[in-house]
């Protein structure tokens, strides 16, 4: 093994040597620890590092690690610091990255069917809420709303779940999906704190047309919903709507444009 660590003038490989230690770091039961280096420091080194990772994959997804026993989390902690090969260096970037391996490489027929959601859901509150953007806007004129142009502020994002996850916690854990879907916006208001409201497919409707124009005006957005929703009454949608909107201006989650 020791030959394999060195180049061909004899100097120590450090890349294969990292190689190496990193294995044993992520998986001791199937990479052998660097000969050269202490048992007891590897142990050590091993547990400073996954303790690391497991607190940090706690303290951002708390309602995730609430659902589960000990046992259940520290597996699931284990099998993403196996599986998974980060792409960043940065702290900051780890729920990202535990998402991707929730999406891609988790294969347990024992998680809850929701799992992926309910972390989708937790990192879009911690990502919110370290956004760099900022949201510049005048005051909105109430009175003359209908003919504003708006668009959806950069810190609130529209999102949709096959499952409640907001409701989710050790005395609700729901193994099937209702058969409505669950529509929140998450989002980030003046004073930076993040905040979540359940909305009907009527609201989510209408941040969805906002989103897909840069610029759009009010009466348009809402003339847009009352035609797809068929209604005998379209100008009932119209007025509902345009409450709906206003709403959501006060809230900064829809801004001028």
């Amino acid at each position: 093994m020791k030959n394999n660590l060195l180049k061909a003038d004899g100097r120590v490989d450090f890349k294969s040597k990292q190689d190496e230690f990193a294995a044993y770091i992520r998986d001791p039961q199937k990479n052998p620890a660097p000969a050269d280096v202490k048992e007891s420091r590897m142990i050590m080194y091993r547990e400073l590092f996954f303790n690391n990772i497991e607190g940090f994959l706690s303290g951002n997804f708390p309602v995730l690690r609430k659902i589960l026993n000990d046992q259940q989390w520290l597996a699931l902690v284990q099998d993403f610091f196996v599986k998974h090969p980060c792409q960043s260096p940065h702290f900051s970037q780890i729920p990202e990255e535990f998402l991707d391996y929730l999406q891609n490489e988790r294969d347990s027929s024992e998680d809850f069917p929701f799992i992926l959601e309910l972390a989708h859901y937790e990192w879009v509150e911690m990502a919110l809420s370290i956004a760099k953007e900022e949201v510049v806007s005048g005051n909105p004129d109430l009175n003359n709303f209908f003919k504003q142009s708006v668009c959806l502020s950069p810190l609130a994002w529209s999102l949709a779940y096959q499952y409640p996850v907001h409701k989710i916690a050790p005395v609700f854990l729901p193994l099937e999906p209702p058969e409505q879907l669950t529509f929140l916006i998450v989002y980030r208001n003046n004073e930076d704190n993040v905040n979540f409201i359940e909305i009907t497919p009527m609201t989510y409707r209408l941040l969805e047309i906002i989103q897909e124009h840069e610029k759009l005006l009010v009466e348009d957005c809402l003339q847009q919903v009352a035609k797809e929703s068929n209604h005998p009454d379209p100008d009932m949608i119209v007025a509902g709507g345009l409450q709906i909107l206003k709403e959501l201006a006060e809230k900064t989650i829809i801004i001028l444009a």
